[in-house]
């Protein structure tokens, strides 16, 4: 054969591309949404309160001091939760050359800090996990949002979450307004509005409500076609609504943000591990819980019948 090819080619360099393309998401809406504060113990304790209700009294003029009974203030705690990943390279992983990053070290590293940092927002919105105070065999563990918004107090003898009836039932408008009265009654004035992504598709559809419309941009070359609901307007103000992937796939939660915090014992560090043999290792720790300052203050639509969590 006179011909020659790149088949019978010896020595052709390899075509590998500089970048790595990582699709998994991580944004945290829910972190993101809320304060920070500290805290210096792995249980760490609150008080709520709330003024009496309303009432009708009118006092006789000259009548003697009516005294109340007074009510005490409600003290609420939870567990801090540590988190941690570790990685473990060769020396000799860390001498080659390779595409998409300097040192392998550094690129897990980074890996390792995103997926906490998920396993972070999982753990306050993605289960309905409860506070364990844990033991030398058992880890110790915060309770997520659900478990401390449909906790009963004193002060607040009912929670604000909204049942659509059962598993397979979506939740519907009436649902959200009920959860927004609730939380409005309350006192507190809802702003942000999280839903899973297929709930906000629902969510969506409320726009093409009989009666409702949308200022859409005109003139020039504009040929966008809007279908997404990001600010709701209802009787009780005007409510963000953020698509959360990492959301508990039951839930769709109705908040003021004022009312919650990440509390943080010990913020995220990078650990440098002993050294014993021809190898780097290092682990990436924090140590957290959340806070929710009032139960009060939040609700959560859910799609199953009313037996709570």
């Amino acid at each position: 054969m006179t011909l020659f090819q790149t088949y019978e080619q010896v020595g052709i360099k390899e075509d590998i591309s500089d970048v790595i393309s990582n699709i998994s998401p991580t944004k945290t809406p829910f972190q993101t949404s809320i304060g920070n504060e500290k805290i210096t113990n792995t249980l760490f304790q609150w008080q709520t309160d709330a003024l009496r209700a309303v009432q009708s009294s009118p006092v006789l003029e000259g009548a003697d001091a009516s005294y109340i009974t007074v009510a005490p203030t409600v003290m609420l705690n939870n567990h801090t939760q540590i988190f941690a990943e570790a990685v473990q390279v060769s020396g000799t992983v860390d001498a080659v050359s390779v595409y998409g990053r300097a040192r392998e070290s550094a690129y897990q590293l980074a890996k390792s800090a995103a997926a906490l940092k998920r396993d972070l927002e999982n753990a306050f919105v993605g289960t309905a996990q409860a506070s364990a105070a844990g033991n030398d065999s058992t880890a110790r563990q915060m309770a997520g949002f659900q478990v401390q918004t449909s906790q009963s107090t004193a002060d607040w003898s009912a929670t604000n979450n909204v049942y659509t009836g059962g598993t397979s039932t979506a939740p519907s408008e009436a649902n959200f307004l009920s959860c927004l009265q609730s939380i409005y009654t309350n006192g507190v004035d809802p702003t942000i509005i999280q839903v899973t992504p297929a709930n906000s598709i629902i969510f969506a559809a409320f726009a093409a409500a009989a009666g409702r419309y949308r200022t859409l941009p005109t003139g020039g070359d504009d040929k966008s076609l809007i279908n997404v609901v990001n600010l709701y307007v209802s009787p009780f103000g005007e409510q963000k609504v953020v698509v959360n992937r990492f959301l508990k796939s039951s839930d769709s939660l109705v908040y003021d943000p004022k009312f919650w915090s990440k509390a943080t014992l010990r913020p995220w560090t990078r650990e440098t591990l002993a050294k014993t043999g021809d190898s780097l290792k290092m682990m990436i720790v924090g140590e957290f819980s959340l806070k929710c300052k009032n139960p009060a203050a939040s609700g959560i639509v859910i799609e199953q019948v009313s037996t709570g969590y």
